[in-house]
């Protein structure tokens, strides 16, 4: 069943990239960078706020989810609940979500780095190996040994702020957040402490 849900969910992200039929425009989303996004997440995408993520190199496939996921389509309800994102945007074409997850994808990360040496060896552990006790899988599975990613659906965390990883693997618990595919992601963290979701956050942030 999870399979299943989660190949659907990728033809849907897939169909929605390739149902435009054209190029991203790009003059297009450096523009809406600068108005709209801008204030939380810099015109490259290099966020310098550990509350707002870093989105240079971030997977397009993902981003254009996101900003689905944020977006009402047909009148429903958004799939991801957040104030600011959801009014930023409720202007936004489809293809205007399309410019802009393939703009901000272009842009050169700048990477933040591991800042907890007592919790490296646990958040290795954990990305590598998972929490094999509590049915944990290694979150190099689906996000990749450098934490690269995996389109569509798995983002890239290598070099993202650890405060915000962390902060989401808490929404996915408590159920603030619940756009995973097949309730991946809110299965895992329910399974996890805060101390183990911090310490392989924090590894996160330092991979490359």
């Amino acid at each position: 069943m999870i399979k299943r849900s989660l190949l659907l969910s990728l033809l849907l992200v897939a169909g929605g990239l390739h149902a435009q039929g054209q190029a991203p425009d790009m003059d297009r989303a450096k523009q809406l960078a600068e108005t709209i996004c801008a204030g939380c997440h810099a015109v490259d995408g290099n966020s310098t706020i550990a509350d707002n993520p870093k989105l240079a190199g971030q997977i397009p496939e993902y981003l254009y989810k996101q900003l689905r996921d944020f977006a009402s389509i047909n009148g429903a309800a958004p799939a991801r609940a957040n104030a600011i994102m959801n009014s930023m945007v409720a202007a936004l074409s489809d293809e205007d979500r399309l410019a802009l997850a393939h703009y901000y994808a272009g842009q050169t990360l700048t990477p933040e780095a591991a800042q907890n040496a007592d919790t490296v060896e646990q958040g290795r552990e954990i990305w590598r190996a998972g929490i094999p006790a509590k049915g944990v899988p290694a979150c190099a599975a689906c996000h990749g040994p450098a934490g690269a990613g995996m389109p569509a659906q798995y983002p890239r965390l290598s070099g993202q702020f650890a405060k915000y990883t962390f902060a989401q693997l808490k929404a996915f618990r408590d159920g603030e957040r619940g756009n995973d595919p097949a309730e991946m992601m809110r299965t895992i963290a329910l399974k996890m402490t805060d101390k183990e979701m911090q310490a392989v956050a924090d590894y996160a942030a330092g991979l490359r």
